[in-house]
């Protein structure tokens, strides 16, 4: 009697490949559909012996078609031959000797197109981050719409730009520093009126003792309004009675020129910028000694400091034509600033650019409806300006009185006139 199950016997096993089969041919691929072949393995009894049937009393382990020799392990019809999993091996079709073929070669042109993408994706998102951060960075504490009885704006925008001998955030060692002094308050060591337009950009500098008349104007804090007396006074009393808006109220009526924006630095946030930078380089004509400020400089080019580029622009008593000289260097260091801030050495380095940024916005007081985009058009006004672009001058004088500087009235009619109309300045000034 057999053993084996029905159906298990050698008679009736057919071609069950791997079963202890008595058929001399593996399993067909038709059999093993999931199964591809390389080149085709011998068949048995070409050069290979036939496998008996286990009912031939041959073991798992022992004579020719046992696993360990004709089965699994063996080199000829085994799964480790690679003849039952592709031929190839891994990696690649196979070759004519059953090896692995050629790699394809790179696609360049995609691998560039892919890495100018990711470029740009870059650049895009960065440049929007850096734009919101600088943006939350700017202080608009500056409500123009508090200023009252304001002339009709003309063309082009004009820019009333303020440096502030303000302490405030000081420490006592930091005044002592700088040589700013503990005075209380804060009043306006220079004013410029940066005029920006298709006919050319102006420059004008407001010396701090032009002669002004103090006009009607509703308090900052108070709202209440104060009456036009006619009483008259130096030009930054007006910044030290009321702060921006009733210097912008005083330089409207006095003028008759509307603005359109205010921007305001204080002591500290001016020594900031110029350290982040690594200084500005700057050409003396004549050198000038001020132990009020600080200044004690030789002729000839030289690297200024956050310290020094500070007392240089605010030495007043070296100078016989004190306020007018002062108001000249001013506008010689602006120029070389801009020129720095603006190489490509503080544009694409991100370790200048960023503390720049940060030291110059931190430290910017605006009106309400300042943008960056605004600012950066003022400080390339500013720069174009300053490197001989535009026109650059004081404001036309016809004397003083109590040791006030008068205003030419004809002359600054005619600038006003030509900066509403945004044509080319034609007058000079002293």
């Amino acid at each position: 009697m057999n053993d084996w199950p029905e159906g298990w016997s050698g008679g009736n096993r057919g071609n069950e490949y791997g079963r202890g089969s008595a058929n001399a041919q593996p399993e067909s691929a038709r059999v093993m559909r999931q199964v591809r072949r390389g080149p085709q393995a011998p068949p048995y009894g070409a050069g290979v012996p036939p496998q008996p049937s286990y009912t031939d009393g041959q073991g798992y382990d022992e004579g020719q078609n046992g696993y360990g020799q004709g089965g699994y392990d063996n080199g000829h019809d085994g799964y480790n031959t690679g003849q039952v999993y592709g031929g190839g091996g891994p990696g690649g079709p196979a070759g004519p000797d059953g090896g692995r073929g050629p790699r394809r070669a790179p696609n360049w042109r995609r691998r560039i197109k892919w890495g100018a993408i990711t470029l740009v994706t870059v650049l895009v998102v960065t440049s929007v981050a850096t734009y919101f951060w600088a943006d939350s960075k700017l202080n608009r504490d500056v409500d123009l719409s508090k200023v009252i009885d304001r002339p009709e704006a003309g063309d082009g925008t004009n820019y009333l730009i303020v440096g502030s001998d303000s302490r405030e955030g000081l420490t006592a060692a930091e005044k002592k520093k700088l040589h700013t002094g503990s005075a209380a308050g804060k009043r306006t060591d220079s004013m410029m009126i940066l005029h920006v337009g298709d006919s050319g950009d102006t420059l004008i500098s407001l010396p701090r003792d032009s002669n002004v008349t103090i006009p009607s104007y509703v308090g900052s804090t108070s709202g209440k309004t104060y009456q036009n007396t006619g009483r008259q006074t130096k030009l930054n009393a007006a910044y030290a009675e009321d702060g921006p808006t009733l210097l912008v109220r005083t330089v409207e009526y006095n003028m008759g020129l509307h603005i359109d924006h205010y921007v305001e630095i204080g002591f500290n946030g001016f020594a900031d910028i110029v350290d982040a930078v690594g200084g500005v380089t700057i050409d003396i004509d004549k050198g000038f000694k001020d132990s009020y400020s600080g200044a004690d400089f030789k002729a000839g080019k030289q690297t200024l400091n956050g310290e020094q580029a500070l007392a240089f622009v605010r030495t007043r008593h070296a100078f016989a034509a004190s306020d007018l000289q002062r108001t000249k260097n001013q506008q010689k260091f602006l120029s070389a600033l801009a020129h720095q801030v603006a190489t490509p050495g503080t544009l694409l380095n991100p370790f200048k650019l960023y503390p720049t940024l940060g030291a110059g916005l931190d430290s910017l007081s605006v009106d309400k409806d300042m943008s960056l985009w605004d600012l950066a058009s003022m400080f390339w006004a500013m720069k174009g300006v300053s490197g001989g672009d535009g026109t650059s001058m004081n404001m036309p004088l016809s004397g003083s009185v109590g040791g006030n500087l008068v205003w030419d009235k004809a002359k600054v009619k005619t600038l006003v006139n030509e900066l509403n109309n945004d044509q080319k300045v034609t007058v000079s000034g002293n």
